[in-house]
């Protein structure tokens, strides 16, 4: 299900990409592939980056994180969907793909909303990481400049998807699961990852 199944760091440089991957699904769904997109979004600047090499590695991020999804229906709506439903649906892209976003999201934030506890602060964090380290050799060996970046996406991550207000938020928001992405997750036989946007039907 997880198509990154190893631990990486990958996500200092990865993001939230919302932007780019709402414009990257429109490639998508017109069934072009990666490296088509990735030339018509560099001839037209689309991703408005300094250097071509950003944008066919983010591009390639993009469809990776659209091949996780593994719903065209939700390929759909990160493409069209108002903002607010899209990038719900890029946090649990992110989830579908990326080992540590998925066990961050259900062990920590999905605990939470199932107790019920809306205090969310660096501490979380940290005790979430410091489980990882003593679990697994691969986040053992992560730098802490690299640890302290991927702690920023995560929290960045919460906040575009409307789990907390803003970087300094200490109380996670009881947010409401788009009908669009409950739908998706259920067809996905995903129901581990509701309890990650509150929802516990």
């Amino acid at each position: 299900m997880i198509q990154s199944q190893r631990y990486n760091g990958a996500l200092t440089r990865e993001q939230f990409l919302f932007y780019e991957i709402r414009i990257a699904a429109k490639f998508y769904l017109d069934g072009k592939t990666v490296e088509e997109a990735a030339a018509l979004i560099k001839r037209n600047n689309l991703f408005q980056y300094p250097t071509e090499r950003m944008t066919a590695n983010l591009t390639r991020v993009c469809y990776r994180r659209l091949d996780a999804l593994g719903n065209r229906t939700l390929i759909g709506e990160i493409a069209n969907a108002p903002a607010e439903t899209a990038k719900q649906i890029n946090l649990y892209a992110m989830m579908r793909y990326n080992r540590l976003v998925r066990e961050f999201m259900t062990t920590v934030i999905g605990e939470k909303f199932r107790d019920q506890d809306f205090a969310f602060s660096r501490r979380d964090l940290n005790t979430f990481f410091t489980r990882l380290q003593e679990q697994n050799d691969d986040v053992a060996s992560w730098s802490e400049q690299t640890v302290n970046k991927i702690k920023g996406v995560l929290v960045k991550s919460l906040v575009e998807a409307g789990h907390l207000d803003n970087f300094k938020s200490e109380t996670l928001n009881p947010v409401f699961l788009s009908e669009e992405l409950e739908s998706g997750i259920r067809e996905n036989g995903d129901f581990e990852a509701l309890p990650a946007f509150n929802c516990f039907r």
